[in-house]
């Protein structure tokens, strides 16, 4: 019996594929509500929402990128206390990029900030920024000494 998958069942099918299984599974994977039968309306609302969903992804893809233009001509500052030698005290975090960039107008997930290495030393550093799974900007923080 083919059947839609609706969650992802493990080592079975992932949500949204269709397959073949016999027909004791198939009924027990639509009482449980993890599946449904494969009609002509099924199959062609399932072709639909994907179309729908690839669409979605795509504009979500064009304002990422459009985000990413306005990020990588942005430079921001990011002042910390120094010591000795000009030697920063702890680095810069990503909670204080975070907040530079709500300055600037940019809400963007903290977690999508992406430190390589600590900022621990004056002068200018590249933070990656994810904004979607293919799109990646580079952001410019200068480090500065406060006076």
């Amino acid at each position: 019996m083919k059947i839609i998958f609706l969650k992802d069942v493990k080592k079975q099918g992932k949500k949204g594929e269709i397959k073949e299984v016999a027909a004791g599974y198939a009924s027990f994977l639509i009482k449980k509500g993890d599946a449904i039968s494969a009609t002509d309306g099924s199959v062609q609302r399932l072709k639909r929402e994907q179309t729908e969903k690839a669409l979605e992804e795509t504009l979500e893809i064009k304002e990422c990128q459009r985000i990413k233009e306005q990020l990588e001509q942005l430079q921001i500052k990011i002042f910390v206390k120094t010591g000795k030698a000009d030697r920063v005290f702890g680095s810069v975090s990503t909670k204080q990029i975070w907040n530079e960039l709500k300055k600037h107008d940019f809400v963007i997930d903290k977690k999508k900030i992406k430190l390589d290495h600590e900022l621990t030393s004056l002068g200018f550093h590249n933070v990656r920024i994810e904004l979607h799974k293919e799109v990646e900007a580079t952001l410019k923080v200068n480090v500065v000494k406060e006076s």
